[in-house]
């Protein structure tokens, strides 16, 4: 093995202990993914978490404003573009990722647009339509894009099919951004002081608002549902655990009063988890919406 086999191995595996401390759900979907696509997927998740502990408590925490946090993010960013362009970085998480960028064949043209999303968590607070758009395709849908890459590498399609399996990507990521902004309401209201859905108070948040917001989750859902059997075999059943859990999710959030949405965070119990994963690992789960 070179020095820089090894590196490369140690850079990964520092990813993927990222997913494996902060998302269960992530982590779970992840087992089901091709040993190669897995590690692609670890080190992609790994960077977009750190960038998100930037500007989302733990810099702040280490006693830093939203100048210094910032300018953190301005120097992650120039790193992770550094080593896209040179096939190597000082940091591990960074390395890694770089090395996924590369092979699966992305660059500015999807962490560009992540990393002003990002960058807009730090200088708003409160979204328009037109905004929030915009936000959710950076902090997302381009994160499902980066994985897409991952899934059908070495692959080719034809233009309507890859059209279709982009539009799903961009969908997927969207829902999982949703939700999460959905179950977190008060915490990114209380504690980050942000409103990320237009017109949304949370201080008055109603049964009809809830209501539309899940709506909108269940059509990204059912977009992004339609395209899970057009992956390989390598992807296709991790990313359906991860559609089934995030629609087993929006289900609870849709039965769950607005008011309590508010001091409460919804989550999906353990041995449900497990039984979508068990579905979902003989190709039986439902994907074609959240209800």
């Amino acid at each position: 093995m070179t020095r820089l086999a090894l590196y490369d191995r140690v850079a990964h595996e520092a990813s993927a202990d990222v997913i494996r401390s902060y998302s269960t759900s992530f982590g779970l979907a992840s087992r089901l993914l091709g040993a190669e696509v897995r590690s692609h997927v670890e080190n992609i998740y790994a960077l977009v978490r750190v960038a998100d502990e930037i500007v989302d408590g733990p810099a702040a925490e280490a006693g830093n404003d939203a100048e210094a946090c910032a300018r953190i993010l301005d120097a992650f960013e120039a790193e992770t573009e550094q080593a896209i362009q040179l096939g190597f970085s000082a940091n591990l998480v960074v390395h890694a990722f770089a090395a996924t960028a590369r092979e699966t064949g992305f660059g500015a043209e999807l962490t560009a647009p992540f990393f002003t999303s990002m960058r807009n968590d730090l200088e708003q607070s409160e979204h328009d339509a037109e905004s929030f758009d915009t936000y959710v395709y950076g902090s997302a849908e381009v994160v499902g894009l980066m994985c897409l890459r991952a899934f059908v590498q070495g692959r080719s399609y034809d233009k309507v099919t890859s059209e279709r399996l982009v539009r799903g990507a961009r969908a997927l990521g969207a829902a999982f951004q949703k939700v999460n902004f959905l179950r977190d309401l008060s915490d990114d209201f209380e504690t980050l002081g942000r409103s990320y859905f237009p017109g949304v108070d949370p201080t008055s948040f109603t049964d009809a608002e809830r209501d539309r917001l899940v709506a909108d989750i269940d059509d990204d859902l059912r977009v992004s549902g339609e395209i899970i059997p057009l992956l390989p075999n390598s992807s296709r059943r991790a990313v359906a655990l991860a559609h089934g859990l995030f629609a087993e999710l929006n289900r609870r959030l849709a039965v769950t009063p607005a008011s309590e949405l508010m001091h409460t965070r919804i989550r999906v119990p353990n041995p449900v988890k497990l039984r979508i994963a068990a579905a979902s690992a003989a190709g039986r789960i439902t994907t074609v919406g959240a209800r």
